[in-house]
């Protein structure tokens, strides 16, 4: 049996008074993802452990069995390079970078205002400092990935991103005397970059417009590309990946999954989530394991936005009418929880369908985190999804 593997990143969540004490899982209105809940089994998913709130890259590691505490992880730098389309050479120092706005040596805005597009910044912030070369290449909206190519790297640094707003920038740090010289000519580098980006004329116009300017870079997860186990030879399975953002890309990319283009797929809260859904019935006959990513849900736990991340969730439920009735393994869960009342990461666990033919079939109503919790499937771990998903797909 084939398998559509849909990760609703975010999906989790707690109740919202506003909602009626109710997830926004909960208070959207699923029919489908209810009709499929109601033809498999439920249940909950840690995606990386109990009381471990996981970021997206470890929780997707974890999940397709990969574990992040292990060699197998190259860390966010080298996924989000590999997710611009960047051809990463062995021993490349890769980090993610967040562009930011700084005012009076504060941090103000983690993202500059979402800021839609930084490529028009890749040429101004790519030049030769110290003997090392710094390339940077363009994610979606706010992010992109810093690569260093040169002697004597190390990965062994603190980030320069505070996690918060209204704090200064942290100084890159080394957590090793060989790591003093990368440390040294990047916190130059951001020194040098937060100049030419403060007079860009891109921010410029922004500042004119009223609109942050993305004048700082935020770099974290630096990590040295690597050669792994592809996904393919670990399952015996011919995979692909249909994503928008650029760090799913890269986990596709560095798991050698193929990756399939399709239009509108922005990985932001505008992605064309008809053209994803319709893409994987598509691929079915192509492929034995289709994973499709959405980023949007997240994104609108982060902004606080509890209307928003369920009106997104009603819009991913309506299109799922597409492959509904496919004949294949139809899985539904998230990477982790956004709670709305946090706007962060949270350990809490995320609803799971296993959905398809032969699955024994649920009694609950509606697809959510309390009927979830009462499932068949019970709570499972991140990395004891894949070989279940594995052993139904032999089975039938």
């Amino acid at each position: 049996m084939k398998c559509i593997f849909i990760i609703l990143d975010g999906l989790g969540d707690r109740p919202i008074k506003e909602l009626g004490n109710l997830t926004p899982l909960e208070a959207a209105n699923t029919p489908n993802m209810d009709f499929l809940a109601q033809q498999g089994d439920c249940g909950m998913l840690l995606p990386v452990g109990l009381g471990i709130a996981p970021e997206s890259g470890p929780a997707h590691f974890e999940i397709f069995g990969y574990s992040p505490f292990s060699d197998f992880y190259p860390g966010r730098g080298p996924l989000e390079a590999l997710g611009t389309g960047f051809d990463l050479k062995e021993n490349d120092l890769a980090f993610r970078v967040n562009f930011a706005t700084l005012e009076n040596n504060k941090i103000i805005d983690r993202r500059a205002g979402r800021i839609k597009d930084v490529s028009i910044f890749e040429k101004d912030l790519s030049f030769e400092l110290n003997g090392v070369q710094f390339i940077f290449k363009a994610g979606t909206e706010h992010r992109g990935a810093l690569i260093l190519r040169g002697e004597n790297l190390s990965k062994e640094l603190t980030d320069s991103d505070p996690r918060q707003e209204n704090l200064p920038p942290l100084e890159i740090k080394p957590l090793s005397p060989t790591a003093d010289f990368t440390a040294m000519i990047l916190n130059e580098y951001l020194r040098k970059t937060n100049e030419i980006l403060s007079e860009h004329s891109v921010n410029k116009k922004r500042e004119k417009d009223g609109l942050l300017a993305a004048n700082y870079l935020l770099l974290r997860g630096a990590g040295f590309f690597k050669e792994i186990e592809p996904f393919n030879e670990k399952y015996n399975l011919k995979s692909c990946c249909i994503a928008g953002a650029g760090l799913y890309k890269g986990i596709a990319k560095f798991l050698k999954m193929d990756l399939i283009t399709t239009q509108e797929a922005t990985g932001a809260k505008d992605t064309n989530i008809k053209n994803k859904i319709s893409k994987a019935k598509e691929m079915i006959d192509d492929y034995d394991f289709i994973w499709v990513h959405i980023k949007a849900v997240d994104l609108f736990g982060h902004d606080g936005d509890f209307v928003g991340k369920t009106e997104i969730l009603e819009k991913i439920d309506k299109n799922l009418e597409i492959i509904k009735n496919t004949d294949c393994l139809k899985i539904i869960t998230g990477d982790h929880s956004t709670p709305c009342e946090i706007k962060d990461h949270s350990s809490d666990p995320v609803s799971l369908l296993i959905s398809g033919h032969g699955i024994q079939k649920e009694t609950m109503e509606k697809f959510g985190e309390k009927n979830c919790e009462n499932g068949k499937l019970g709570t499972m771990i991140g990395k004891d999804l894949m070989p279940k998903i594995k052993d139904l797909m032999a089975e039938h």
